[in-house]
């Protein structure tokens, strides 16, 4: 389904559900949201910019093969839990901080780190089903 219309929104679109899908994401875990769902939101950006662009654009702007996206963010969520042991405190205990930053109090938490890694995970491996599905095999 290549329209004019489909292939002149779907780039500002799909930057819009990016932008959308990092901020459910980094509000998430104790509020609705978190990095399931918003991985499952940038996924279905990177399709529908395959419906209109196809799987080559995608491929070239997501510079990083969408499996190595799945890999990093298994081996960044896996990494938060390993946080705890540095304090002898059992796996996947949460630890948070609250550093300022040009003086505005900020909130990191091992579960909000988590949650990316789940985002990328849920991005990677979504985005490479459906890149698979809609390639041209002849």
């Amino acid at each position: 389904m290549q329209t004019l219309i489909l292939r002149t929104i779907s780039p500002v679109l799909c930057a819009f559900m990016i932008l959308y899908s990092v901020f459910i994401t980094l509000r998430g875990h104790n509020d609705p949201g978190g990095g399931f769902i918003g991985g499952l939101i940038a996924a279905s950006a990177f399709a529908i910019y395959g419906i209109s662009h196809g799987v080559g654009a995608v491929r070239r702007a997501m510079y990083f093969h969408p499996m190595a996206i799945a890999g990093f963010g298994l081996f960044f969520g896996t990494l938060t839990g390993l946080l705890a042991y540095f304090t002898a405190e059992p796996f996947f205990t949460g630890k948070w901080a609250f550093p300022d930053v040009f003086g505005v109090t900020v909130a990191l938490s091992t579960p909000m780190f988590f949650d990316i890694g789940v985002y990328f995970v849920v991005v990677g491996a979504i985005t490479s089903i459906a890149l698979a599905l809609e390639e041209d095999h002849h």
